[in-house]
């Protein structure tokens, strides 16, 4: 009777006598991990706390200053007129125009009686530099006034009253011939329409914080009743009481 025999498994079928190659030595090997991968993952998770303690510390930082600023911050400081006396008002004629009766300057002085407050409660102001004078329709009809500088606390008033144009002797200012003939107009009517200009700069000291120099520029219109005297001033005009509720604005 003839033997069957199998025929021989791939994997064990060797012409050469060679070593036989199993299938799953065939798959690609795998790679080992090694110690310093997870040393990355570590510094990086690192990286990201101390990015998230920095940013953390400039919330609290940003809204630290906000807070200081908005409790700190100081605010303009505001004027008001109480009153104002007029020493002298007067149109002066120069040679050349005297023949022709046209004035070209004004001699005025006044004394203004000017309220400074400043509303900040935490902030002292500082003023240097103070000069103040008066115009008419946008013309300077006195000569600058220089004024002391001034310290002022915090949510407080201060009064002063500085003589503007020089007193009873009042220093020729030149004018527009326009502007001339139109104050003679009004003064002879009895209302002047004046602006009284104080410039300088101011500088405000909150707590632990202070600010540098800011320039200021503050105006208040007026409207002013004159009436003539016997022997006031150099026109003969009296002191002036002030009509309606004078009005100023500051820029800084």
């Amino acid at each position: 009777m003839a033997e069957h025999h199998l025929p021989p498994e791939p994997g064990h079928h060797h012409p050469k006598g060679g070593k036989g190659v199993h299938a799953d030595d065939l798959k690609p090997a795998r790679r080992r991990g090694y110690g310093y991968y997870g040393h990355d993952r570590g510094s990086s998770g690192l990286l990201r706390t101390l990015c998230f303690v920095v940013l953390v510390i400039l919330l609290l930082a940003g809204i630290t200053a906000l807070v200081l600023y908005l409790v700190y911050r100081p605010t303009s400081p505001a004027f008001a007129v109480n009153s104002i006396a007029v020493y002298s008002i007067s149109n002066v004629a120069a040679p050349s125009s005297a023949a022709a009766g046209a004035p070209s300057a004004v001699a005025a002085s006044f004394q203004c009686s000017l309220v400074i407050r400043n509303p900040s409660g935490r902030a002292s102001a500082r003023y240097d530099r103070l000069t103040a004078y008066v115009v008419y329709r946008g013309e300077a009809i006195t000569a600058p006034a220089q004024l002391p500088p001034l310290a002022q606390d915090p949510d407080s008033a201060v009064v002063v009253a500085p003589v503007i144009g020089g007193g009873a002797g009042a220093r020729p200012v030149p004018v527009s011939p326009d502007t001339a003939a139109a104050l003679a107009n009004d003064v002879s009517y009895g209302v002047v329409s004046l602006r009284v200009v104080l410039l300088g700069r101011v500088r405000f000291v909150s707590g632990p914080f202070r600010r540098g120099w800011r320039s200021m520029y503050a105006r208040c219109d007026l409207l002013v009743g004159v009436r003539k005297g016997p022997g006031v001033g150099a026109a003969g005009v009296a002191e002036a009481p002030l009509l309606g509720n004078p009005s100023c604005d500051v820029e800084m």
